[in-house]
């Protein structure tokens, strides 16, 4: 089969991807997004669709709601949650271990099938960026860390570390910038791997490899691989290798491609001397298939919002599923707070923007909302922008606010009163990810086409949320809780290469 780097033009990070059977499964972070940690499907590496969630909930703490009242943190969960997971299988069942950093806990669910359901299993410790481990001989190992990456041997069921088990140093690097981290552990032959990310001030990304003839060291290695694509001096890196259905390896990896996100690329991979070689980043690939005739479904979608929703959407944070209905009147959300944005208000329902270019759109109907409502379509990151009917006192406006990714202001750059206070109106946002930016329009009530409202916005990857831009459907209260608005016709449209 043949197909492009970045295989994914949208943000699943932190890749882990393991073969079973004939297919190959990835999980990636997911973050402050819930249902949370997403399994992917494919059967050639390149192409892949929606196969299941891990969990809905974590029910941990009131800030992964955004209820957060303790005034040294925010009442959300923003840039942190679930964090580099690690997909393997044991023979019998899958499992999936991550760490959360808003609970300092580490967490691991078991499977019988990747699409679940999944179970909750104990597990104690905090096991940052782990890289599971299954051995022949029954054995469990667990490398992590950050900057100084470890491999520890667990109990057979992880619930703990193991008493008088292996637990040794395999690198150590405190440089200022990123050390040593995003472990993937494998046992090949005569040898134990762990693979990590490396970034040293003034380079890129860096992958790096260790080995040993027994998870006990002594362990040896370091980089071999600083390679970029399409000319973004953005190392591609973070993740492990795979064996392919005919034997041959490729290395599953991500890049850091602007607003968009982080995005999966694959790279083929040969052993020679027992250490992992690449030969560059291909921009074209071709890569077996053991389903070649095999039709994906988009990993996007558009949506009518009646009798419920595609599980390709996820909320901003835990939803509050009682404010949330779906009926043939489409997906009404009702307010229960105060508010004063689309990143402060609770179930804001998203899904990824994908690259080169995306647009979507939705009808908004704000018949139910009241004075101080606001409802549209956003943006969703940090620097986040968004239009939105707004309900006044003297009637419903059409407002656009953004967020200034240098200056941290919020700012309302376009307003305009709407004619018709009860009417439906229809939204859009079109992105261009090679230059980073979004621009609102809305339907012409006369039918003659999509008019643009005020200007471009400049979309900027931040550490603040850590997540690649995503639309989303908002509503808030600025005055007074308890209004509802409804959204129907949600349209979608990836412009690929």
């Amino acid at each position: 089969m043949k197909g492009l780097n970045p295989v994914i033009c949208a943000d699943y990070p932190d890749p882990d991807v393991v073969r079973v059977g004939d297919a190959y499964y990835m999980s990636s972070t997911s973050m402050h997004v819930f249902p949370g940690c997403q399994i992917l499907r494919s059967f050639d590496l390149m192409h892949w669709e929606h196969c299941g969630y891990v969990y809905d909930a974590l029910g941990e703490t009131a800030r992964q709601r955004m209820e957060g009242d303790d005034p040294a943190q925010p009442p959300h969960i923003y840039g942190k949650g679930m964090w580099a997971s690690s997909l393997k299988h044991d023979g019998k069942l899958f499992h999936v271990v991550f760490t959360s950093n808003d609970t300092g806990h580490s967490y691991h669910f078991t499977a019988e099938k990747a699409e679940g359901p999944w179970t909750r299993q104990p597990m104690e410790g905090f096991w940052y960026d782990p890289g599971l481990l299954f051995d022949d001989d029954g054995r469990v190992y667990v490398a992590h860390g950050n900057r100084h990456v470890r491999v520890t041997e667990l109990t057979a069921d992880l619930s703990e570390k193991k008493p008088g088990g292996v637990d040794v140093t395999v690198v150590i690097d405190d440089n200022p910038r990123l050390g040593w981290e995003g472990s993937h552990m494998l046992h090949l032959g005569q040898w134990y791997y762990v693979f990590c990310i490396h970034w040293a001030p003034e380079e890129m990304r860096a992958m790096g490899c260790f080995r040993a003839r027994t998870p006990a060291g002594p362990w040896e290695g370091g980089k071999f691989m600083e390679l970029d694509l399409d000319g973004r001096h953005a190392g591609v890196a973070q993740g492990g290798p795979v064996q392919l259905h005919d034997g041959s390896w490729a290395l599953f990896l991500f890049q850091d491609h602007g607003a968009v996100g982080r995005i999966p690329v694959a790279v083929p991979m040969r052993w020679v001397d027992g250490w992992p070689v690449v030969d560059g980043v291909p921009k074209h690939l071709e890569l077996p298939s053991s389903r070649p005739e095999h039709e994906y479904a988009p990993l996007y979608t558009g949506d009518d919002l009646t009798h419920g929703w595609s599980v390709l959407w996820q909320f901003n944070h835990e939803p509050h599923a009682a404010l949330v209905q779906s009926d043939e009147r489409g997906l009404a959300v009702t307010t229960d707070r105060l508010a004063a944005s689309c990143t402060d208000c609770i179930n804001t329902l998203t899904q990824r923007c994908f690259g080169p270019k995306y647009e979507a759109a939705v009808y908004v109907h704000p018949e139910d909302m009241k004075v101080g409502d606001c409802a549209g379509i956003c943006a969703l990151m940090g620097c986040f922008a968004q239009l939105a009917v707004t309900r006044r006192e003297d009637g419903l406006y059409l407002v656009y606010t953004r967020k200034d990714a240098r200056t941290g202001e919020v700012v309302t750059e376009a307003e305009r009163r709407l004619e018709k206070p009860d009417d439906v109106f229809r939204l859009q946002a079109r992105f261009d990810f090679t230059r980073d930016t979004v621009q609102f329009a809305v339907a012409d009530v006369d039918g003659g086409g999509w008019i643009e409202f005020g200007p471009p916005h400049q979309l900027v990857y931040r550490l603040d949320h850590f997540m690649g831009c995503r639309i989303g459907l908002f509503m808030y209260s600025m005055k007074e809780p308890g209004g509802t608005a409804r959204f129907t016709g949600f349209t979608c449209h990836v412009e690929e290469e």
